[in-house]
């Protein structure tokens, strides 16, 4: 039986509970619907959602598996160093269809982008 610490360690400096959350923003940075990470990890999607809502604990892989799909630190995942914002802070559904749009031929993506840049000058 473990034996009780005779001192106290200090405080972390982050919040364990902070962790759904840093999975959730980078998640959605991606451009990512909670299925979409799922099937990346090869885990469900109420999987996904047990970790970002704090029900879950991860365990050491599911940290690392978590930080090659969303494309951060572990570090930056636990919170012990600031996740850069490399990703603008549009919605997820601009994010995805933007992310399909990709995938196109260019002769398709350049009749889209056309497209797009009259609607908005026209709306401008």
């Amino acid at each position: 039986m473990p034996q009780p610490l005779k001192f106290q360690p200090k405080p972390l400096p982050v919040s364990i509970d902070d962790i759904g959350k840093r999975i959730a923003n980078a998640r959605k940075g991606n451009g990512l619907t909670q299925n979409d990470l799922a099937e990346q990890l090869g885990i469900t999607r109420e999987s996904v959602a047990a970790y970002e809502s704090g029900r879950v604990r991860l365990s050491d892989e599911m940290i690392i598996r978590l930080s090659v799909a969303l494309g951060i630190s572990s570090d930056q995942l636990l919170g012990l160093t600031e996740i850069e914002q490399t990703h603008s802070h549009l919605s997820l559904r601009i994010t995805r269809r933007m992310r399909e749009l990709d995938r196109l031929p260019e002769n398709k993506k350049k009749t889209i982008l056309q497209v797009l840049d009259d609607l908005i000058r026209a709306n401008s």
